[in-house]
């Protein structure tokens, strides 16, 4: 798998210019992946945290699968990987866990997240709601948070391929 990351077009509309930047993020964090076994990707490797590549994607398909589906439209078609028993469970990836299985899971909501934010307009408000204030948010708002999760975990994703095999870069 080759990874191409392109930042957005520098006078691009709001709308592509959020859009390009999330798509720059998650081709950022498939690219800190690229090229480690799958026991590398499942491997905590900056103990005491659990945090691994694997683990992050997990986590990361979690996050579009509650933004873009059950807040976004209203789709709740519950959790992929955590549970009431292990409410962090996309963190807590097995050895029987395979990076094809994390990948594969992961671009599928992507896909389906592109799909959805689709159908809305930037001002439009979600189907669903916060669970604090009980009310919606709007599509913008969604976009931007996803940007910053994805930043956030990209920084981690750095510190961890470091210390996996000292691959350093963008």
């Amino acid at each position: 798998m080759t990874t191409e990351r392109r930042e957005p077009d520098q006078t691009a509309g709001e709308r592509a210019m959020l859009e390009g930047w999330l798509d720059y993020h998650r081709r950022t964090l498939a690219d800190k992946c690229e090229g480690l076994t799958d026991e590398q990707l499942r491997t905590a490797s900056v103990p005491p945290s659990e945090l691994s590549l694997m683990g992050l994607v997990r986590h990361l398909a979690e996050c579009e699968r509650g933004w873009f589906r059950k807040v976004l439209t209203g789709d709740d078609p519950g959790p992929i990987y955590y549970s009431d028993e292990d409410q962090d469970g996309d963190f807590h990836p097995t050895g029987t866990d395979t990076w094809r299985e994390a990948y594969a899971t992961w671009q599928a909501e992507i896909e389906i997240a592109r799909r959805n934010a689709a159908g809305f307009g930037l001002d439009d408000l979600s189907r669903g709601k916060s669970r604090f204030t009980q009310t919606p948010f709007n599509l913008r708002w969604i976009y931007t948070h996803m940007i910053e999760e994805y930043a956030r975990h990209n920084g981690h994703a750095d510190l961890i391929r470091e210390r996996l095999d000292g691959a350093t870069g963008d």
